[in-house]
């Protein structure tokens, strides 16, 4: 079988710190370089990644630039990018990630299995630039972005299709997707479809698969096609990211979802395994019960109990009420932070810990940030 003619698109915006290292291994990856084009998208870079893309033109004529300039999403940027590209195959990476040898033919491999498969997405490893950083170091720890920890560590094959399309299947633990960071797509499925990356400023890889997805088209996850990924330099960027991630959930689940609330008893059991109960509702939405929030609020009730009892309020009740409360709190603040003790260096133990906390913290104030203006009721998950 002659090779197929596929297109990589990389939307870049001021990734000078990482762009170096990806053009180092797109270019490592094994494929006949006259049935390939990358093109890179960029959105208003004001640093150097300008000149870094144009010096890697000179040497390679098959690297293609769309210059968008007031870019207001890196979703636009792709859609700018769609409308050039001549592949058969579109895959999709970022400008801070690394692509293994074997990525393209291991993908096409699956596609050439089964015509109805539409998007195939791989594995996401962390790549360090900076071995003393701390916060790409707690990023490896963490697992960041990878796909295999999100469904229980699960292994090659079709991801399961749309049911009931409640609020938990859109974007909750029962949303199976691929972020552009490692997928690709059959670009007769895009056609198809006439998908579109949304002008929202974060989730437009989820809605754009969630196109395809309802359309019929297969998700296959293969873990081999894997794609190293460096991650923010530093903290504030990273809890940044965690905002923008909780922001995409209400408009994804006002779009997509069906007139459900969703309940989740996360503490009562393992990720993704939780019982859950759904109530048809007016309102669409989840609310998570985990160990994050049930340290918060038995922590209020025992501070409550302190603040009441001070005051002479039945004070041996509020005593027994205080204590059982703390002892409760300690429990979930102890399962809330037990994968702390596994990060290495243990030196750094409080700042896992930090880093731990602070993050899902931006994750639970982002999906309440846009809830109002979406009619929707985000209470994301507890880590």
């Amino acid at each position: 079988m002659s090779e197929l003619f596929v297109s990589i698109i990389v939307p870049v915006r001021n990734a000078e710190r990482t762009l170096e290292k990806t053009f180092e291994y797109l270019l490592n990856v094994k494929y006949p370089r006259d049935k390939l084009e990358i093109v890179i998208a960029d959105g208003g870079s004001t640093d150097k990644t300008l000149e870094v893309i144009k010096n890697w033109q000179k040497k390679y004529p098959f690297i293609r630039l769309v210059e968008v300039p007031n870019c207001p999403s890196p979703g636009f940027a792709r859609n700018k990018a769609l409308s050039v590209v001549r592949g058969e195959f579109i895959f999709f990476t970022d400008g801070d990630c690394a692509p293994c040898e074997d990525w393209i033919k291991e993908m096409l491999r699956i596609f050439h299995k089964d015509p109805q498969i539409g998007i195939v997405g791989g594995e996401i490893y962390t790549l360090r630039v900076d071995p003393t950083n701390l916060t790409e170091l707690y990023c490896e720890h963490f697992r960041f972005n990878m796909v295999a920890p999100r469904y229980g560590f699960i292994g090659e094959g079709f991801f399961p299709p749309l049911t009931d399309r409640s609020p938990t299947q859109i974007v909750g633990h029962r949303a199976y997707f691929f972020v552009t960071a490692n997928a690709a797509y059959r670009k007769q499925a895009i056609d198809q479809v006439k998908a579109q990356f949304w002008s929202e400023p974060t989730g437009e890889d989820i809605d754009f698969g969630l196109q395809i997805q309802q359309q019929g088209w297969k998700l296959y996850f293969l873990p081999t096609a894997k794609v190293d990924h460096m991650h923010r330099a530093n903290f504030p960027a990273l809890k940044k990211v965690w905002v923008t991630y909780g922001m995409a959930h209400a408009p994804l689940i006002a779009k997509h979802a069906s007139n459900y609330t969703d309940i989740i008893f996360q503490f009562l059991g393992a990720w993704p395994k939780m019982p859950m109960v759904k109530i048809p509702s007016l309102v669409k939405g989840f609310i998570y019960l985990g160990n994050f929030h049930l340290m918060h609020i038995t922590g209020m009730l025992f501070v409550v109990s302190i603040i009441l009892g001070a005051m002479g309020i039945n004070e041996e009740i509020m005593f027994g009420v205080g204590l059982g409360s703390l002892l409760i709190t300690l429990f979930f603040a102890l399962r809330f932070f037990k994968d702390c003790f596994r990060m290495k260096p243990h030196k750094y133990f409080f700042v896992w810990c930090k880093m731990k906390y602070m993050t899902n913290l931006m994750f639970l104030i982002g999906g309440l940030k846009r809830s109002r203006k979406f009619k929707t009721l985000c209470i994301e998950p507890s880590f």
